[in-house]
């Protein structure tokens, strides 16, 4: 049995998630594709990929460009259906990695295009429309840790009594610029993505969108919101060793879940589950194997990546593993990690091939990115 986790009044409640990925528009689609074994990584038909290293992906079929010619908007508009009231007085913070890059695909080909919609911080503008908020919001763009870290924001915030409700609203694309820019890189799998197996050839990259919805207790309490978690601590790490490959001693992902656990004032031993980062290239699953055997030592709880059923979502992964995690502690059911047939040795026994029960209530949550950023965050399971 795992210990129990210390009641604290200061805690910071998810009242409300939502996700939409390609395996489905609802949090509950996406877990019932999971614990299948689904996935939604096929032929990319959005575009001509027969010239890249890989031509597939996974992408929300019928999603459509507005006037604008990007996907975004309608992604959004799919996000904010499954969520419920936001509270006008809220404060927003945007995630994405490359938010509405399409429109420069659109605009290069066939203008004209609202050309403002290329940056990644239009994202705020068009959040803050589809949810009816009008306070000021900020983007944060930290490669594919970067809904990860704006939840730790929005934590930062609620605990520094600078607001007393967030949104993390993330969201990324799957485009032919991004596309092209993995290829050259080397990184995507030539199929279907196969996290920490022993013949992995890299990533397969997806697409989709989370929001989250986090209030102090007390608010929360007062307002007679739901608890369908609770985020107990959050870091991150640094470990600047190149541009694109982790440090492969694991130091940026050691030190953000040393820094997480300190906050959380939680023994490791308090974890039932990870949600790993787990891309399925070389370098990060190795780096993330080291890393958990680092802290966590010859006792692992198990560990599952969503990345072969959704794909990889760059910047919206972070919020859209915290939002389906939400399932796996509610239902104490590790999912099965997709396209994992031969685990790599340190994977053996630790990262699940198939739906796996667990004991406690807290998920530790991981994420890396680009020039050796590293997240954790500690989540525990709701009341409801």
């Amino acid at each position: 049995m795992k210990p129990p986790v210390p009641t604290r009044r200061d805690t910071i409640w998810i009242t409300d998630a939502a996700a939409v990925t390609a395996l489905g528009r609802t949090i509950e689609d996406t877990w019932q594709g999971l614990i299948k074994s689904k996935t939604a990584i096929r032929p990319v038909e959005r575009f001509r990929a027969g010239g890249y290293r890989s031509d597939v992906a996974a992408c929300i079929p019928d999603l459509g460009a507005d006037e604008s010619g990007s996907r975004l908007s309608d992604l959004l508009r799919r996000l904010v259906l499954r969520m419920g009231e936001v509270p006008s007085d809220a404060r927003l913070i945007t995630a994405t990695t490359k938010g509405g890059i399409d429109v420069l695909e659109r605009f290069i080909r066939n203008p004209p295009s609202n050309v403002e919609n290329v940056l990644p911080s239009a994202i705020d503008r068009l959040a803050a429309d589809v949810f009816g908020l009008k306070r000021q919001a900020f983007t944060i763009s930290a490669a594919c840790a970067s809904s990860a870290i704006a939840v730790s924001q929005a934590c930062a915030f609620i605990h520094a009594g600078e607001t007393d409700a967030a949104l993390v609203c993330c969201a990324d694309l799957v485009t032919e610029f991004v596309f092209s820019g993995f290829s050259a890189l080397g990184a995507l799998s030539p199929t279907p993505c196969t996290p920490f197996d022993r013949d992995r050839e890299g990533l397969s990259l997806g697409e989709g969108a989370a929001g989250l919805l986090l209030m102090p207790s007390a608010r929360a309490k007062a307002e007679g919101k739901r608890c369908l978690g609770r985020i107990l601590g959050w870091g991150s790490g640094c470990d600047a060793f190149h541009l694109t490959t982790p440090a492969p001693d694991g130091t940026g992902l050691i030190a953000a879940m040393d820094r997480a656990f300190e906050r959380a004032k939680l023994s490791k031993d308090a974890v039932g589950v990870i949600c790993a980062h787990g891309t399925g290239t070389v370098s990060n699953d190795a780096m993330e194997l080291t890393a958990y055997d680092h802290v966590f030592g010859r006792t692992w709880p198990p560990v599952y990546s969503m990345k072969g059923a959704v794909g990889h979502t760059l910047g919206a992964g972070g919020g859209i593993e915290v939002a389906i995690g939400l399932k796996a502690l509610s239902q104490h059911i590790a999912p099965p990690t997709v396209g994992l047939s031969h685990p790599v040795e340190a994977a053996r026994g630790r990262v699940t091939t198939q739906n796996t029960p667990f004991d406690g209530d807290v998920l530790l949550s991981c994420n890396s990115g680009f020039g050796g950023i590293n997240t954790a965050l500690i989540v525990q399971r709701g009341d409801g």
